[in-house]
């Protein structure tokens, strides 16, 4: 519908309260002091990708109002990367291929980070992680990450997803 950027939202509150829930837990000091995460904009960017990536993995087995809830949230990142970008200085005519850049990188990460949560495979995803958010091949941080985005996945698998459609997500823990 040529409007239904007018349309109010149903789910709203309940996909800002899980955004604000995933920027918080990627924002954990210990992804950026001892895992090596650059604390840069691209670094906080990719560390909030990969939080949205365990809840789209999570939305994405379930019903249609969980891959519509999904599709909010993600609709949402975007939303405030474009602000985020505009914030920074970047003018009108870059916004758009900035974020069409952004998006790019965030899909690659995605398909990566499922194969390998699919795999069941942590030095797997320890690359996936090295090349693409670590900036390196045998990064330290990796595998204690590796384990961390794992465990993170199972954690979100034991929650029912009425649970988080209502806005309520738990990232149970500090980072192992």
């Amino acid at each position: 519908m040529i409007f239904d950027f007018m349309r109010k939202r149903r789910n709203s509150d309940a996909v800002y309260a899980v955004y604000r829930a995933i920027v918080a837990q990627s924002r954990r000091p210990q992804f950026y002091a001892e895992w090596g995460v650059p604390d840069t904009v691209t670094g906080r960017f990719d560390m909030i990708s990969l939080h949205l990536a365990l809840l789209f993995k999570r939305c994405a087995r379930e019903s249609d109002a969980s891959r519509e809830f999904s599709q909010e949230v993600f609709d949402l990142f975007f939303k405030d990367m474009d602000r985020s970008l505009r914030e920074m200085g970047a003018g009108d005519l870059a916004v758009p291929k900035k974020v069409k850049t952004m998006s790019s990188i965030f899909f690659g990460l995605v398909d990566k980070v499922t194969r390998a949560i699919d795999a069941n495979d942590a030095d797997q995803l320890a690359e996936v992680l090295s090349r693409n958010i670590l900036g390196g091949e045998g990064a330290a941080g990796a595998l204690p990450m590796a384990h961390y985005v794992i465990d993170q996945h199972r954690r979100l698998s034991q929650q029912p997803v009425e649970t988080i459609l209502s806005g309520q997500i738990d990232f149970e823990g500090e980072p192992a």
